[in-house]
């Protein structure tokens, strides 16, 4: 039994020597290649001058490369950044591919003409007006000012849709007398766009910019007429509580009281108007091509805006721009 006990006790005291040596060695030779010292009872850190230095460069050189992507980037943003893109003529236009025109600006630009002569110098007879162009500039609405009992005007807006507002591919027949007066009638294209404006107060006026049936007359330098103006939204248009034109409820509501005084503005709500209204437009040629049968010019519309299906009184909305036409 103590022969037993002996040689458990010289086994215990081999392995308890034995271990610390095996892993002391690699602890230290370790700790020395990072910088820590081994001490009798703790372990000291020392950080050499030489290493804080290095340490400082790279953070600064990180720094300076960080900075210098960022403002790489920036320029090269401002550098892709697109403008307003050049006018370009119809044949311009038509040369160019669909990727070419994507994302630029240019489908919703009208074309221009390179010489020419400045006014109308078509001669008297019966022509056929096509690709027609109308191509806004500016969108005032009418209403009151932002400060307060200023009378009603034209306020410059903020457009709030996309660049699709432009109005193309318009034909109808041109009438010159032969005392120089012009006389077009609209007759197809894309002759309807919804457009939306924000008010400086923050109120948005949609609209329906559109010549449709448009009968103009009058001298190159001023022909207008009235066209129809169609409602913003047809008839089997739903409401947020389900009523429409020829669909949905009659009623949002159970059967008001009376004597309240706000019948009339519960029947606008009921009741939707789809009726259409009418507009006006002036136009202006400033410059032709008879050669290729081209002419550009200006113009300035004034229509109604949306009124809700009738339930609210429709804004003046002035529009202002450049057309394009070709004659046959």
């Amino acid at each position: 039994m103590a022969t037993s006990m002996q040689a458990a006790a010289t086994l215990m005291q081999t392995a308890t020597f034995a271990v610390p040596n095996r892993a002391v060695l690699p602890l230290r030779s370790i700790g020395k290649s990072f910088g820590f010292e081994p001490a009798t009872s703790r372990l000291t850190c020392s950080l050499h001058s030489d290493l804080k230095e290095l340490a400082v460069k790279c953070t600064d050189a990180a720094k300076i490369a960080g900075f210098a992507l960022a403002t790489s980037a920036l320029v090269v943003s401002g550098a892709n950044a697109e403008g307003v893109p050049k006018r370009l003529t119809y044949d311009e236009i038509q040369s160019k591919t669909y990727l070419e025109v994507k994302g630029t600006g240019t489908a919703n630009q009208c074309p221009t003409i390179e010489g020419g002569v400045d006014g109308f110098a078509f001669k008297s007879g019966k022509y056929n007006a096509k690709k027609l162009c109308l191509e806004p500039t500016s969108f005032t609405v009418k209403a009151e000012g932002v400060n307060k009992n200023s009378p009603p005007d034209f306020q410059k807006t903020k457009l709030m849709t996309r660049l699709t507002y432009t109005l193309d591919e318009i034909e109808g027949p041109l009438e010159v007398s032969s005392d120089g007066k012009l006389k077009f009638e609209e007759k197809d294209g894309i002759d309807y766009a919804a457009v939306t404006v924000q008010l400086p107060g923050g109120e948005r006026v949609p609209f329906l910019f559109t010549v449709k049936q448009l009968v103009a007359t009058g001298t190159p330098e001023s022909f207008s007429g009235d066209f129809l103006v169609p409602s913003y939204r047809g008839s089997s248009f739903l409401d947020p509580k389900g009523r429409g034109g020829s669909t949905g409820y009659d009623n949002a509501v159970a059967l008001p009281a009376g004597g309240r005084g706000d019948e009339e503005e519960l029947e606008k709500e009921n009741i939707k108007n789809t009726a259409s209204s009418t507009g006006k437009i002036t136009l202006s040629v400033t410059q032709s091509k008879p050669e290729t049968g081209e002419l550009i010019g200006v113009f300035e519309s004034i229509q109604p805006s949306d009124t809700d299906l009738g339930s609210k009184a429709p804004k003046d909305v002035k529009i202002q721009g450049i057309w394009y036409a070709q004659l046959e």
